[in-house]
């Protein structure tokens, strides 16, 4: 029976073990970029033998290629979008939530946003599909409101949806950073201008 609960268990230590790793690793990661971060450090920081890292991930480069996976996820589950909402105001919240996220998970946003562009990365196929995944979820709240409003053929709606992203990446880069004491309102309201900037302006 001891044996039993044990092999229960486990599974449950495993994964406390790499939750442990993911947030030592995305703080010291996102700080000072994955080269200069050692498995010796993350281990540490994780209070973790430096074998451990390897039996649960295998490398330093599946564990960021992880990392990266698993921040997406938790992004994703903070973005579901509320059915309930007109469409503009469900738009609205999906920004506010993107940006406190950024705001809970700075260290996680400056890897992002640094591995997101950075010509080669090593992890470019992984963020190709993670890119894919954002974009996909934006670009349902993005048909709500081209469902519900008239919108500028002239423009690519896949540019929006990047344009948004990115945008608000930046913006929370840079409130991280040189403005800690910015409203997120501030944030979700400049974003809301290119949203604004798509609607065709009602005929007179």
């Amino acid at each position: 029976m001891s044996g039993e609960a044990n092999t229960m268990k486990r599974p449950e230590r495993t994964m406390i073990t790499r939750q442990k790793l993911f947030e030592a690793s995305m703080q010291l990661i996102g700080e000072r970029g994955p080269a200069e971060v050692t498995v010796d450090e993350i281990a540490a920081a994780a209070g973790v033998s430096k074998g451990t890292v390897y039996y649960n991930f295998g490398s330093k480069s599946e564990l960021i290629a992880q990392l990266l996976e698993y921040g997406v996820q938790l992004l994703e589950e903070r973005l579901a979008p509320d059915e309930s909402l007109p469409s503009l105001q469900a738009l609205e919240s999906v920004l506010g939530k993107t940006l406190d996220f950024f705001s809970e998970y700075p260290s996680f946003t400056q890897l992002l946003v640094s591995e997101m562009w950075r010509t080669p990365s090593e992890w470019r196929d992984t963020l190709s599909l993670l890119r894919e995944r954002l974009f996909s979820l934006a670009g349902l709240t993005l048909a709500r409101v081209t469902a519900e409003h008239e919108v500028r053929d002239d423009v690519d709606p896949e540019i929006i949806v990047g344009m948004t992203l990115a945008a608000a990446l930046v913006i929370g880069l840079d409130r991280q950073v040189f403005h800690p004491n910015r409203h997120r309102e501030d944030g979700v309201r400049a974003l809301m201008t290119v949203m604004h900037g798509y609607l065709k302006a009602p005929s007179a």
